[in-house]
């Protein structure tokens, strides 16, 4: 997985409408980047992670932030979560699994006993460089906009 001061990864894949999206369209605009990857939509961890994004979405605006959600669902099912929860941020639809892969957080999970690849829920801070400026690892979902501001 990526440390704090190491390059991001200067991803482009498409976003839920399925339009070009890259990390280097954000950089360089006076604002840090939050790239956030979570496991699956419209389940209970990752609906409150984002819920709570959304609510205080403003004031990480005005705090600097822009924020950019990934996982590996697809375009159809980042629009169906972005309107069944009023989402104001773009969504990743990483289907190749080559963001997650870039960043180090497709990994070997286990449930009951089961192992299996999926994401790893973490969270990314990156400057407007592109430089690593903090990774959140254990997220707290439904108070990780606290998390990013601390």
């Amino acid at each position: 997985m990526l440390q704090v001061g190491d390059k991001a990864p200067l991803f482009e894949s498409k976003d839920q409408d399925g339009q070009p999206i890259k990390l280097a369209d954000f950089l360089g605009k006076g604002k840090k980047v939050v790239v956030y990857f979570y496991p699956r939509d419209n389940t209970s961890g990752c609906t409150a992670q984002a819920c709570n994004l959304r609510d205080h979405y403003e004031t990480l605006q005005k705090e600097g932030y822009q924020i950019i959600g990934v996982s590996t669902d697809s375009e159809k099912s980042h629009q169906n979560f972005i309107k069944k929860h009023e989402l104001p941020f773009p969504l990743v639809a990483d289907t190749e699994k080559e963001v997650v892969e870039q960043f180090g957080v497709w990994k070997e999970k286990s449930m009951y006993g089961k192992k299996y690849m999926g994401i790893v829920r973490t969270t990314f801070i990156i400057d407007e460089t592109g430089v690593i400026e903090e990774v959140i690892s254990k997220v707290k979902t439904k108070e990780h906009t606290a998390q990013i501001l601390k």
